[in-house]
């Protein structure tokens, strides 16, 4: 069935399996799989919530079953998903964690691939790219998908996403250690996912994608090169152009939806859905083209919004733009935080934003991305004692479905 703008949302939330003795990472997925459904598989429909395996054999994928109406009561539908996986998790004496990355993992001795079904896949990019790095071993994230009927709708949508993309990680960063240490980057994951897929460097672009706006440019642009370049490689034609891109919001014309990928996980899902909303209204605001027309989007170039996006990953809200174009979007003349632009966002796009939604938003509004608020909370400490204390608040604000602050 084909929806048009915002008639429906899809959400995509992982998170890490870890043990509750030690909190290092747990590869067991496949035994809380069968702690569930009594047999292994790849996906559970549990209801509301879908279940899944990932790349690596402690991320668990939790996911809207089929797409939803709109985001209202999605947190808590989530968080008794949550619930029902720790609570499963505790027979072997595991639990999850959130985050986009785990603070102290070393991927190169812990990584463990899925080994089930479409495992073949896993083992091919394995081959292609060596996934034992941060940038395939530890990273989480929350996806965000959203319809389009056709290629006009799909030309507004796609505009107002690729402008909109840079800036997301003053909202979402919440990765910013690795093995122990401040990275100097406030978004970790992004930092690493950049480069990730060097090795055939079409899969990824510059993560802000090309500035297409139909379904023929963006097959003659993005797909039909990805397509030429994993020939060598793929030589059982096991891949699929829509699962080898990865640019930072990818489209996805098999199911007519755009799928947003750069949005780091937070500490629990009513911050998760907070930002979704936050996101989502302010899409909603410019398709309408009532701040800014349709074409001055579209005028952006990759190169232009990935120096922004750069800026966002290393510094987070704390980010300076000062791109004349960009801040013309916001009536602004003169250099401004990332965390400033936010804030006016948010009060521009407010009468898309439900209620539910508005104290969470303004929580991270007032007290800052995640990576600000860890940061914080650790101080000059980078102890493994310390590290690890904050991180098991951070798995009860999980539990508990409740903000850090």
């Amino acid at each position: 069935m084909a929806f048009h703008l915002f008639d429906v949302i899809g959400i995509e939330l992982e998170y890490m399996v870890i043990h509750k003795n030690h909190l290092n990472i747990a590869p067991v997925v496949d035994q809380l799989m069968i702690l569930k459904n009594g047999d292994l598989v790849s996906d559970i429909d549990n209801g509301a919530i879908e279940w899944s395996n990932e790349l690596v054999a402690h991320v668990i994928e939790l996911k809207t079953n089929g797409p939803a109406a709109n985001l209202s009561g999605l947190s808590n539908k989530f968080h008794s998903n949550v619930i029902e996986i720790n609570g499963l998790l505790d027979k072997i004496n595991c639990t999850l964690l959130p985050t986009a990355s785990h603070p102290l993992m070393d991927p190169k001795k812990e990584l463990k691939l899925w080994q089930h079904t479409y495992s073949e896949v896993y083992a091919l990019y394995n081959r292609i790219f060596n996934c034992s790095g941060h940038g395939w071993a530890n990273v989480q994230s929350m996806h965000i998908n959203l319809p389009f009927y056709d290629d006009k709708e799909f030309e507004r949508l796609h505009a107002a996403v690729r402008l909109l993309l840079p800036i997301i990680p003053g909202l979402s960063a919440s990765s910013p250690i690795f093995e122990g240490n401040f990275t100097g980057f406030w978004d970790s994951r992004l930092e690493v996912y950049k480069t990730n897929q060097k090795e055939i460097p079409e899969m990824t672009g510059q993560v802000i994608p090309e500035a297409v706006f139909s379904k023929a440019a963006y097959y003659k642009t993005i797909f039909d090169p990805i397509n030429n370049a994993i020939k060598p490689y793929d030589t059982e034609h096991i891949l699929d152009h829509h699962f080898l891109n990865s640019r930072g919001a990818i489209a996805r014309f098999d199911r007519n939806a755009i799928e947003i990928r750069v949005i780091d996980i937070q500490e629990c899902p009513q911050a998760d859905l907070a930002i979704a909303a936050l996101i989502v209204g302010v899409l909603k605001l410019w398709v309408s083209e009532t701040i800014i027309d349709l074409e001055f989007q579209k005028s952006f170039k990759e190169h232009d919004l990935l120096e922004i996006f750069n800026e966002a990953i290393r510094n987070g809200e704390g980010a300076q733009i000062a791109h004349p174009l960009y801040l013309h979007v916001f009536g602004l003349n003169k250099p401004t935080f990332i965390g400033q632009l936010w804030k006016m966002l948010y009060e521009q796009s407010k009468e898309f934003i439900d209620l539910e939604h508005r104290p969470a938003i303004e929580i991270i509004l007032e007290e800052g991305t995640l990576s600000s608020r860890i940061l914080k909370a650790i101080g000059n400490s980078f102890t493994e004692k310390n590290i690890l204390n904050v991180y098991a608040q951070l798995a009860l604000c999980l539990h508990e479905n409740k903000l850090f602050k």
